[in-house]
Formats: C-alpha cells, structure tokens, sequence
C-alpha cells in the first residue's frame, strides 16, 4: 500500500502557507493533449503497486525510471528547487544535481508505492488553463480517503511535461523541496546537496 507520506506531505501545509493556490482558472477542452502523460504516469504507478513484492525495490526504480524521465521536465524541476543560486553554478553543478534529483525523485516513489490495497487513480480529462501552462487534477482514491493531487504542465520541445505537482490542490512540491534544500545550498553549495540528496536516496533504497 501506500506509505503515510501523503499524511506527512498534509501536515506540511502550513510551513507552505504562502504558495499560491489553483483557483479560478479558465478551462481547456477535454482532448488537451496535457492529460495524457498523467494518464501514462498514474497507470504506470498503478503497475507498479500491483507488483511491488515481485519487483522489489530496484526493480520499481527501474520500472519508473523511464516514465518519470519521460513524463517529468526534471531539468526545469531541479533549476526552481535550488533556487537564484542555480544561476552562479557550472554546467558540471548542473548536471551532478539534475542526476541527484533525479535519483531522489526515482526513490521516492519507488519506495513510497511500494504496495497495493485496491488504490486507484482518476484523472480529470479537462484541465486548467494558466497562461502557456496547464494544470491536469487528478484524486488518488483509497479504501477510506480521496486525496486531490494536481500536476503544473509545461510544453518542452512540443511534449507536455511535469514542471510541479501539488498535494491537497495547495501544497507545492518544488517549494517544499526548495524550503529543505535551501540551507545546504547556502552553507556547502551544489556539492553539499547533491551529497545530501544521495544520502537520501541511498536511505530510500535501502527499504
């Protein structure tokens, strides 16, 4: 089943208070080609879940690795999560925190769907119009809760991708992570976070 880290994430509400929210958005037509790779990541998270005891830990990494390669735009998602430091940074910090955060988001959602009690997904086929982006809403149904979830799309290279997904329609994953990342970045730079976030991720995988 699903771990108590969507419990977690809630909770973390208030320490995000000052993000901004999705209301009143204009509506796009139910074909919006956005939706689809939600569609995609939401089915493969399903598979996964279905399966979780066969494939054990390394085998749901591997699984959702291209998936999640394919379906987020983890470059973008890295460069919002570290913040106005990015711009003073080489190529080589670049490349060496995409590949950590990459890593990290791989481990997080291997290790947290790590099981299957009858979950499912539903994904609103209208979405939301913000400007160049859309937002895809989608409710992660269990036994006994509903809990609203919201992906911010964006157009790269003329595919939509993932740029931030919001839990309970308010509470921003890139903010979050740029809330715990911040500190580290600032005292020991991209060396020190892409560090830290190896630290984690080695955790994660471990089980």
């Amino acid at each position: 089943m699903i771990k108590a880290w969507m419990r977690v994430v809630c909770l973390a509400a208030a320490v995000l208070a000052g993000v901004a929210g999705l209301s009143a958005p204009s509506r796009a037509e139910a074909t919006d080609p956005a939706v689809k790779p939600v569609q995609q990541l939401c089915d493969a998270l399903i598979d996964v879940m279905k399966n979780a005891k066969t494939l054990g830990m390394q085998g749901r990494y591997d699984k959702l690795k291209p998936v999640i390669e394919q379906t987020f735009d983890l470059a973008d998602m890295t460069k919002y999560s570290v913040g106005p430091v990015w711009m003073t940074m080489s190529p080589q910090d670049h490349e060496s925190l995409e590949a950590a955060i990459e890593r990290y988001t791989l481990a997080n959602y291997a290790s947290n769907f790590d099981g299957y009690d009858g979950e499912k997904f539903v994904v609103d086929p209208t979405v939301q119009v913000r400007g160049s982006d859309r937002i895809v809403s989608t409710k992660l149904v269990t036994k006994t809760e509903t809990h609203p979830l919201a992906y911010k799309m964006r157009q790269i290279g003329g595919n939509w991708r993932v740029l931030d997904v919001y839990y309970e329609n308010s509470i921003s994953q890139l903010a979050k992570q740029r809330s715990d990342f911040g500190a580290t970045v600032q005292s020991g730079g991209a060396p020190a976070l892409v560090k830290k976030l190896n630290a984690l991720s080695d955790k994660l995988m471990k089980g």
